[in-house]
């Protein structure tokens, strides 16, 4: 239970913040709107009998309100939204109504705090977050520069895409294979969107590689390398998403990343349905990409062994025993007949278990 005598709850928006305060000792319920401005918000927190302890859900607000506020003293927590209790018949939501009920589950003590990254760790995130949008558009456009080749029968046939010798390909098809001035001028402005966004990602591609070689995650990511599918940006993607990863067991980070199986059971009925997909999805996709790595046969390349030389002999055994885990895991599957697509998923929710183990290693 909270000691402070006032618990305070904010519904917070870009432009407006709606405030309810309980006073413990008298009941008294005080309730204000205020603008978002911190300045005004620890104004309005400063007439209230305190001590005072404050609560707002996580949002795309960000995390300036709670640092503004831990730094001029005042307790405060971020929810987690999802876990925000309500009751089943209320059917009037206001923004009122949500500061009050986020005040009274903080007096309560029935708040799940969110953690909360630092100042560093959320420029980290925004850049791993950027380099994921850019390989969305990258994706898009790639999708729309071929579409529109295929309505005009135009298919390339000479083995992998997107690479030097498609491009050369792509090139010869803006003469006149392709019919039209205005379809030409398409075919154009879609391959130069092909470009422009593939500059964009190798740009961040260069700024992430240079991050990880020098930054507070740069240990995490050299014993995260260690592992089959993880590359130098998907280990730093990882490290950044995750944060602390001490919060964590082997068992619950598959929980965090929403790769266990969702479950709706009664009595003797157990029944398990699709993964819940809760928590994380940067980090859900990118351990579920790393997991179908597993699925070739077990070979220590090049490219694993250069990752291998910036780790210690621990994380190298420890690691080369999670490749082999893993390797076996899939040929299990698989000689079980399940969707390759299950496979991964599973794969995927014992591979986030191994990377925990290494990244709470010490060096």
């Amino acid at each position: 239970m909270w000691s402070e005598r006032t618990s305070v709850g904010l519904d917070v928006h870009a432009r407006s913040v709606a405030a309810a305060a309980i006073d413990v000792v008298t009941g008294e319920v005080v309730q204000a709107r205020l603008s978002p401005s911190s300045e005004q918000v620890r104004g309005w927190l400063a007439r209230l009998p305190g001590p005072v302890a404050v609560v707002y859900e996580a949002g795309p607000t960000g995390f300036d309100l709670y640092r503004d506020l831990t730094v001029a003293g005042i307790g405060c927590v971020v929810a987690a939204p999802s876990k925000l209790q309500r009751p089943a018949g209320d059917r009037v939501k206001t923004d009122a109504r949500d500061a009050l009920h986020l005040a009274r589950l903080l007096l309560l003590d029935q708040i799940t705090p969110v953690a909360i990254p630092t100042v560093e760790q959320e420029s980290a995130r925004d850049l791993v977050r950027a380099r994921e949008d850019a390989r969305g558009d990258l994706m898009a456009a790639r999708h729309r520069l071929s579409k529109l080749l295929l309505r005009h029968s135009i298919v390339y046939d000479g083995g992998t895409t997107w690479n030097s010798t498609h491009d050369l390909w792509l090139r010869r098809q803006a003469g006149p294979g392709l019919a039209g001035r205005a379809t030409r001028a398409a075919f154009e402005s879609d391959y130069e969107a092909v470009l422009a966004v593939k500059a964009r990602r190798d740009r961040l591609d260069a700024a992430i590689e240079q991050l990880a070689a020098d930054s507070e995650f740069t240990p995490v990511v050299r014993r995260l390398g260690a592992l089959r599918g993880i590359s130098t940006l998907t280990g730093f993607a990882l490290a950044v998403e995750i944060g602390d990863w001490h919060r964590f067991t082997g068992n619950s980070i598959g929980t965090f990343v929403g790769l266990t199986p969702s479950e709706h059971s009664s009595g003797s009925v157990r029944v398990l349905g699709p993964i819940t997909k809760t928590g994380n999805g940067h980090a859900r996709r990118l351990l579920v990409e790393a997991a179908w790595h597993h699925r070739a046969r077990y070979v220590v390349g090049e490219p694993l062994r250069r990752r291998w030389e910036l780790a210690g002999p621990a994380v190298r055994a420890r690691a080369d025993a999670g490749n082999r885990r893993l390797h076996h895991r899939w040929v299990t599957f698989t000689e079980r007949h399940k969707k390759p697509t299950v496979a991964a998923v599973a794969v995927a929710r014992e591979l986030a278990g191994w990377c925990w183990s290494l990244a709470v290693m010490d060096d």
